[in-house]
């Protein structure tokens, strides 16, 4: 499921990075432009996380903040700010912010921050993915099949990722894609299906002949529930 992430930033050229990065990596972000229209939006629906700065034309963040805890609004709060001071920080955790990350920031670093914060509201906090006999570390991006590491290429690592996040349901072609690509000149899309091939048979290979991934035609690719044997019969 996608995470919904509520924006709070007046500046427009650090709003639309922040958005572009946000939806670069499958997440839905709400932008407002003053405190009081954020305030107003966060009221109303269920955001996954609020990101907030602290210099806004309207209301300070730290005020923002304050009404954002007044009001009930449970959403983990992650600052975003050029204000640097330890003082600064110290204040905004101490009315109720789950991280504070200052400007200019590494954009890994946010969706980092933003992934962990999230995992940690949704108790989540091991990071990682399991089913049948394998685990997906989402820290240290590796895999492993019945406790042995499974070597991946980036590629496959990311594939099998977002097949996991979405599984049961089908990753279409041109989703892998842009989760691969991200924006830059793109491949044919029949570079999936090789991809998909190779990483089916080293989970089958490690698993001992277990298919994992079940290839829709016409539509692309998803991670199958893989029933339990049955050991009374």
């Amino acid at each position: 499921m996608e995470s919904k992430v509520l924006l709070i930033e007046d500046d427009p050229i650090t709003a639309r990075s922040v958005e572009l990065i946000l939806t670069s990596h499958n997440m839905i972000c709400d932008t407002a432009h003053i405190g009081t229209e954020g305030l107003e939006i966060a009221k109303i629906h269920d955001y996954d996380l609020i990101i907030l700065d602290l210099v806004l034309p309207d209301v300070d963040g730290y005020e923002v903040l304050l009404r954002l805890r007044a009001a009930k609004v449970q959403a983990p709060v992650l600052i975003l700010s050029g204000l640097t001071s330890p003082e600064k920080k110290i204040r905004g955790f101490s009315i109720g912010a789950d991280d504070y990350l200052t400007k200019p920031f590494d954009k890994e670093e946010l969706v980092a921050r933003i992934k962990a914060i999230i995992r940690r509201s949704k108790g989540l906090s091991d990071s990682t993915i399991r089913f049948d006999k394998v685990v997906i570390n989402l820290d240290a991006k590796s895999v492993e099949v019945e406790g042995k590491p499974l070597k991946l290429t980036n590629s496959e690592y990311t594939i099998l990722h977002l097949l996991a996040l979405r599984k049961g349901t089908v990753v279409s072609k041109e989703m892998f894609l842009n989760h691969l690509y991200r924006g830059r000149e793109e491949p044919d899309v029949k570079i999936i299906d090789v991809f998909v091939c190779k990483l089916r048979k080293k989970l089958s290979d490690a698993s001992g002949g277990v298919n994992y991934i079940e290839t829709v035609w016409g539509r692309g690719h998803m991670l199958k529930d893989i029933e339990p044997c049955d050991t009374n019969n």
